[in-house]
């Protein structure tokens, strides 16, 4: 068995076999040795910056301070991050109130993936407007005109979403791209800055030592009280320090050359926010061109529904609290008063037919509808039917069918009476 294996593995072959794995360790080790040798390096440079940081706070230490035109930059830069985030985040939640989608949104985005198209608020009020009139029933009033308003409604819904799209590009990723490209990358050469000036700031503290050093073993020693001995060791001394002084110039001149180069880089990236700036007032000009059209088209929509509704109810729905000059006939006349401007007291035009005499003590206030008004200016009751006022107290009030729109019936406490719709803040 022996001699077969001798014959199948000639002498040195399992060693020439086992050549490459011996070297290839070898290069492993050598670059272990490698990475351990620059971690210890990284750990020392590191350790060297954060003393000379903490000296510098207990102020033990002298720093070396940014020329002005850079700390401007530096300021100017923090100033237009800091509002421009606050502005991206502010109109994230104007064009999308929900949180849950905007985190949605998120993270689609950083997966980079599309985003589902999302079924708008207007959009899906409609098409519930929509099946209640089937449910109801086409051919009724009601269900007409729930089909008439949320086939409008689903406009405005289109609309919104072309709205959001627009200023989602035109707008919104700009103000990302910033924060997210150019920022990180003036924030990284910022703090690759401070670490070469506080290596640049060790160098100087080193100088700074060696030369005291040297100073210190050049003094001429004092040959009666001190032996042969010292001297020739104070001697080889004070060439040491020497070298030491050439070596931390020669350190000292490395790192200040390393931190011109950084500032001139970080300089550079902070005079380009002035782009940034003017990239930004084109993106908010867009962003307000796709708001006017937005609400421009909104408003188009509504009157197009309003008419619709009046040629299909002969009239409009009127608002309770609505004041309509037009169809009244009342015109109100500001009497100007000292302190301000007060409206003058509603008096019915020479036109207008004289509304039916109104007999407070029935007026009995609705079950739904009465709101709370705070007065804005005094007011004298002219007969029995009216109630005075006194600025800045608070009353409740409401309608009744029939009533001129331009007065409603207030109550307080006890008293009941008419109040003049202009000497009024209607409160939510």
């Amino acid at each position: 068995p022996v001699r077969e294996l001798h014959h199948i593995h000639p002498r040195g072959t399992l060693q020439e076999e086992y050549k490459p794995s011996r070297c290839r360790l070898a290069r492993l080790a050598n670059a272990m040795d490698f990475n351990v040798k620059k971690l210890a390096s990284d750990a020392g440079v590191f350790f060297t910056r954060a003393v000379q940081f903490t000296e510098e706070k207990l102020g033990q230490a002298e720093k070396t301070e940014l020329d002005a035109h850079l700390e401007n930059l530096i300021a100017r830069g923090d100033c237009t991050k800091n509002w421009t985030e606050k502005i991206f985040r502010q109109t994230e939640v104007l064009l999308q109130p929900n949180p849950s989608a905007r985190i949605e949104e998120f993270f689609y985005e950083k997966l980079d993936r599309k985003i589902p198209t999302r079924t708008t608020n207007g959009e899906l009020l409609g098409q519930y407007m929509q099946d209640a009139a089937k449910d109801f029933g086409p051919g009724t009033p009601y269900g007409s005109t729930l089909i008439t308003v949320g086939e409008y409604q689903k406009k405005l819904g289109g609309a919104e979403r072309e709205f959001l799209q627009a200023s989602a590009v035109s707008f919104l990723t700009p103000l990302r791209n910033f924060l997210e490209g150019d920022w990180r990358t003036i924030s990284k050469e910022r703090r690759l800055l401070e670490n070469r000036r506080l290596d640049l700031d060790v160098c100087k503290a080193r100088l700074k030592k060696a030369k005291l050093a040297e100073a210190k073993a050049a003094a001429a020693p004092d040959f009666q009280e001190t032996r042969p001995r010292n001297y020739i060791l104070s001697a080889s001394a004070s060439a040491l320090w020497s070298e030491e002084v050439d070596k931390a110039e020669q350190e000292l001149r490395v790192a200040q050359t390393e931190f011109d180069r950084q500032a001139e880089v970080t300089r550079l990236l902070l005079e380009g926010i002035s782009s940034t700036h003017v990239n930004h007032l084109r993106c908010l000009h867009e962003f307000v061109e796709a708001q006017a059209a937005y609400y421009a088209q909104c408003h188009k929509h509504m009157q197009e529904l309003q008419k619709e509704l009046s040629s299909a109810n002969g009239d409009t729905f009127p608002n309770a609290f609505a004041v309509n000059a037009s169809t009244s006939g009342i015109s109100a006349g500001p009497s100007p008063l000292s302190g301000g401007s007060v409206p003058g007291r509603p008096t019915a035009s020479s036109g207008s037919l004289e509304p039916a005499p109104l007999k407070i003590e029935e007026v009995k206030p609705p079950a739904t509808g009465t709101r709370k008004a705070k007065v804005l200016y005094d007011y004298d009751a002219a007969d029995t039917s009216e109630l005075s006022l006194l600025a800045d107290e608070l009353i409740t009030v409401y309608t009744v069918p029939g009533m001129d729109p331009d007065w409603l019936i207030g109550e307080r406490g006890n008293q009941k009476g008419k109040v003049p719709v202009t000497y009024l803040e209607l409160l939510s």
